[in-house]
């Protein structure tokens, strides 16, 4: 039928009616969606593949450490000024942020570039693609996974401590 839209053409008009005036990397989001699907998949193959077991029971401790060394590890790699090298292809330096942190934006250019940007430099987005790389840690490698989480943990809570005895001098 003559005038009626493509599905292509529909999705693009759907696309730009959700940004209204604002730039989302939308294609963007579905490269990181896609490449987490893939991990997900291709982790699952090679459970499969390798007869893997899933783990039967989860101990309360891992569930703690794996909690604090995933908030831990996503604010090293989201906020940590010296980790900062890391994102610079996708990110901007706006200004110093809590201690021994950095406020960074997503650069923009592609929208696989800005998606990356935005992804890296927020620490509950992190938190997913961390918690999932422990899940799978505790299912190939469970002794080393418990090593990092716990390590983490052990550096989450020396922050803590550090923050605590600051604002005690205070």
């Amino acid at each position: 039928m003559e005038g009626t839209p493509t599905p292509g053409e529909q999705a693009r008009e759907e696309r730009e009616i959700y940004r209204g005036e604002r730039l989302r990397p939308l294609g963007g989001y579905v490269v990181l969606m896609a490449a987490f699907a893939g991990l997900i998949a291709g982790a699952g193959g090679l459970v499969a593949a390798r007869g893997n077991r899933l783990p039967s029971g989860v101990r309360v401790l891992d569930v703690l450490f794996l909690t604090a060394g995933t908030h831990k590890l996503s604010r090293l790699i989201s906020k940590d000024a010296v980790t900062s090298p890391l994102r610079v292809p996708f990110t901007r330096y706006k200004e110093t942020g809590g201690p021994a942190e950095v406020e960074e934006e997503a650069r923009r250019g592609s929208q696989t570039r800005r998606a990356i940007g935005e992804l890296i430099t927020c620490p509950f987005c992190m938190d997913l693609w961390i918690a999932t790389g422990f899940t799978l840690g505790m299912i190939f490698a469970p002794r080393f996974t418990r090593l990092i989480a716990m390590t983490l943990s052990v550096l989450a809570g020396a922050d803590f401590l550090q923050l605590a005895y600051a604002r005690l001098q205070q």
